[in-house]
């Protein structure tokens, strides 16, 4: 195949069924088949999406070239690289624009284009897709409780709603945040509306599992040991800096986190439902902290980043806040307990009827198997997150009232669901690749089902 670089005049080749054109932006030549003339493909060379010409007899449209949001490119033209790539169709023309992998093999995909948008997206952008459904007893609930905690925690939308839509599907959550932005305020007062009980526990070095389990004690009167049950028998659970305990300690919650009991001495010890972890974790102090393991990762649901307030918020908690008003005396005086947890329960059960199509299972599915072949991926998702990925789905259908799952709502916490699940090659860190912005791209380079 011809390596001469393109002229101004050159025009594609077609060979069969396949034809050929020149990219605009680097001039390496592209092979594609001849009915994907006037859809969009993307460059494996240089990541430019362009559009394929149209081919009539042996003229062609000049290929127009696009940057990654489909809007028109200007760079210049380079020498042409290698010919032996083909770029495949998109099955949808009409769908949104993905950005597609670095070619991994000699087979990359063409994307098709979407509007412009951020590069991660958030739970802050949920309950707002469109999707608006009926007025349920579930979404009755939710406002209920999103409005009550407003009484006392302000702002930080994405922590409450990531927290709700976790205990509501039975997962748990770890939290990435600075000191000083109100983490156990929040469970305390989530744990008052909800009706649960609350307890915490302060990770240090020298925790040990019997101190977050429990132990059997002597007791002098009966002459028998005795289970003492530890701090984790509760509802909500706030492990307060977790990463500054070892390993051998974060291995006490690994039973506790996914089959919801302690077994001590060959005995198990069942915990009250709902159980919902939320692990706090500081992004800035290294010394004296622990990578958590990816077993533990793995367990929680969502990995959700808790940034500073907005300018406003802030304002509002100063005036909140700075009356020197005992905590305690507010919880009991301000809020209300708006359900209970046998309550909790049964929606949690109602919310896996919520009916999730075939083709968003499979939508769900390639995202995840595409993180293990992701090149700047070392290690991709495991099939918990798929799982978290479907029950997340189906509880913030729930909270929009209805009873079937869109891909919208699996867009809006893939990439809380995915960041902890996946790490990044030596050679990303090194070239300071970021994990949200990668998920992002690997969204997009999914194309999104019609449901």
């Amino acid at each position: 195949m011809s390596t001469t670089p393109p002229g101004p005049e050159s025009q594609p080749t077609a060979v069969s069924d396949m034809t050929e054109f020149a990219c605009s932006a680097c001039g390496r030549m592209l092979k594609v088949p001849l009915q994907a003339a006037g859809r969009q493909a993307k460059c494996p060379q240089c990541a430019t999406v362009q559009i394929v010409p149209a081919t009539v007899g042996n003229s062609a449209t000049a290929p127009q070239s696009m940057d990654s949001y489909g809007a028109a490119a200007t760079s210049a033209k380079a020498p042409p690289m290698m010919t032996n790539t083909f770029v495949q169709p998109p099955a949808n023309p009409a769908a949104a624009q993905r950005t597609a992998p670095p070619a991994a093999s000699p087979f990359p995909v063409a994307v098709p284009v979407r509007p412009a948008q951020s590069a991660a997206f958030s739970l802050r952008e949920s309950l707002t897709s469109g999707h608006e459904g009926q007025d349920t007893p579930t979404k009755q609930l939710f406002d209920k409780v999103t409005e009550e905690i407003a009484k006392i925690y302000v702002g930080q939308d994405e922590l409450v709603l990531g927290a709700l839509v976790a205990l509501f599907s039975s997962g748990h959550v770890l939290i990435e945040s600075v000191p000083g932005l109100g983490k156990t305020l929040f469970v305390r007062t989530l744990g008052k509306v909800l009706g649960c009980k609350f307890g915490r526990i302060q990770f240090t070095a020298d925790l040990m599992p019997s101190d977050i389990t429990g132990a059997p004690i002597f007791d002098m009167k009966n002459q028998d040991f005795r289970f003492r049950p530890g701090p984790v028998f509760t509802q909500f659970l706030l492990a307060d800096e977790i990463n500054r305990s070892p390993a051998k300690t974060h291995a006490a919650l690994l039973e506790i986190m996914q089959e919801y009991r302690v077994t001590i001495d060959g005995q198990a010890h069942t915990l009250e439902r709902p159980f919902l972890v939320l692990a706090t974790q500081n992004p800035i102090e290294s010394e004296g902290t622990y990578n958590l393991p990816e077993a533990q990762l793995d367990r929680f649901m969502f990995k959700l980043l808790a940034d500073y307030p907005r300018e406003q918020e802030e304002a509002d908690i100063l005036r909140l806040h700075s009356q020197q008003i005992d905590i305690n005396q507010r919880l009991e005086d301000e809020l209300q307990t708006i359900t209970s947890p046998a309550e909790i329960m049964r929606i949690t059960q109602a919310n896996g009827q919520v009916r999730v199509d075939n083709k968003l299972v499979d939508y769900i599915n390639k995202m995840v198997r595409l993180t293990r072949q992701w090149p700047q991926f070392h290690m991709g998702a495991s099939p918990r997150a798929g799982l978290a990925l479907m029950q997340g789905a189906r509880t913030l259908a729930a909270f929009n009232g209805r009873d079937y799952a869109v891909p919208d709502d699996v867009v809006q916490i893939v990439i809380p669901a995915l960041r902890h699940r996946v790490i990044l090659t030596a050679e990303a860190e090194v070239e300071g690749h970021q994990v949200d912005s990668l998920l992002a791209d690997l969204v997009r380079s999914v194309e999104v089902p019609r449901i």
